[in-house]
């Protein structure tokens, strides 16, 4: 999804790509948080318990990635789609409404100004809608298939860290906190690597229902977070049905995708090992906090950017060995002479010298 994707992916699955070590989630119980003194385990276990979670609420994410000021008064389209879009999900605070009645029902709704854009799952069945660009796409899944991209909550962070299992990571005990008015546990991860951006994650999960309310990832040697999303209300119980239904105005331009038939990669299970491609999927090299992400070369096709486009990355990117690449305070990405794009929550350097 273009303009409706919140929290672009290209952060959070790179952020929290070392998680925790694997003897905690080796040991952990699948049972609801027992007592007043759980151990990280057993918050990190507790996760698994909201997949069928009913729920609706309001969500906040706030991003503060150092990123530099973007060029006023320029005009042109370029910089009215998607990466000027892209870049304000990056640099400004946003509120959605979040509808889930369990694993294959949700509704994401991000209003604006005179606008709104909405992700509604319900079963196989996935619509996006603009209704300032007065646009929508129809898609059915494959059969159990995940959430999809765009959609990204305290759930979709905790999950991600979780998957990642690897011996790089610091956990701390758990802490007594209070998030929209619930009770939660909250750790908090420290890479041990000092070759990341990342400073710590912090992971606060509902006490009753192990479901992540809140997720902050703060950078290095910076104080306020680079970026949080988390709840500031929620209300258990299962939302209205009409919420997860969708029918396109009139008026609106309809694109339609089928994705039922989607084989699985290799593996079988939505994962690529190390180092492998399908199609246009990026290859990971690194481990870790450390890892580093690769889209092949004709990614980027920067001689047939029209001239405000050009003029919008070269105010966000500096020129380096071998192409052009920005640093934020949590993630870098790289674009290299030959259309690559390198991105890693790493120093540019790290990514120039993985592109060779």
């Amino acid at each position: 999804m273009k303009k409706s994707a919140w929290l672009p992916a290209v952060i959070a699955p790179v952020v929290v790509a070392g998680a925790v070590a694997a003897p905690m989630i080796a040991n952990a119980s699948s049972d609801p948080i027992a007592g007043t003194n759980p151990s990280a385990a057993d918050v990190i276990a507790s996760i698994a318990k909201s997949s069928d979670a009913k729920y609706s609420g309001k969500l906040e994410q706030t991003s503060d990635l150092g990123l530099p000021e973007l060029p006023t008064g320029s005009g042109g389209s370029s910089l009215e789609g998607d990466a000027s879009d892209a870049l304000g999900l990056l640099t400004s605070s946003h509120t959605a409404r979040v509808y889930v009645d369990g694993a294959d029902k949700q509704r994401v709704q991000l209003t604006q100004q005179l606008a709104e854009q909405d992700v509604i799952r319900n079963g196989s069945e996935v619509w996006t809608w603009d209704s300032k660009e007065r646009t929508a796409t129809h898609a059915t899944l494959p059969k159990d298939a995940a959430t999809p991209d765009g959609t990204t909550t305290p759930s979709d962070v905790a999950k991600q860290a979780i998957t990642a299992i690897t011996p790089s990571t610091t956990v701390s005990k758990p802490k007594d906190v209070r998030v929209a008015g619930h009770d939660a546990w909250q750790i908090t991860l420290t890479p041990k690597s000092s070759g990341t951006l990342v400073g710590t994650v912090r992971l606060a999960v509902d006490q009753q229902t192990g479901l992540p309310l809140r997720a902050t990832i703060e950078a290095k040697g910076q104080d306020d977070p680079a970026v949080q999303v988390g709840f500031t209300s929620l209300q258990y119980g299962a939302p209205a049905a009409r919420l997860f239904d969708f029918t396109p105005p009139s008026n609106a331009k309809v694109e339609t995708k089928d994705l039922s038939d989607a084989a699985p990669n290799a593996n079988g299970d939505g994962t690529h090992r190390q180092g492998e491609r399908s199609g246009d999927e990026p290859t990971f090299s690194g481990k870790g906090w450390s890892t580093i992400a690769e889209l092949p070369a004709g990614t980027v096709d920067r001689s047939s950017l029209g001239d405000d486009a050009t003029g919008l990355l070269n105010q966000l990117t500096k020129s380096v060995d071998g192409g052009r690449a920005v640093q934020t305070s949590l993630v870098s990405v790289y674009l290299t002479d030959d259309g690559r794009v390198l991105a890693g929550a790493v120093p540019v350097s790290a990514l120039v010298a993985a592109a060779k």
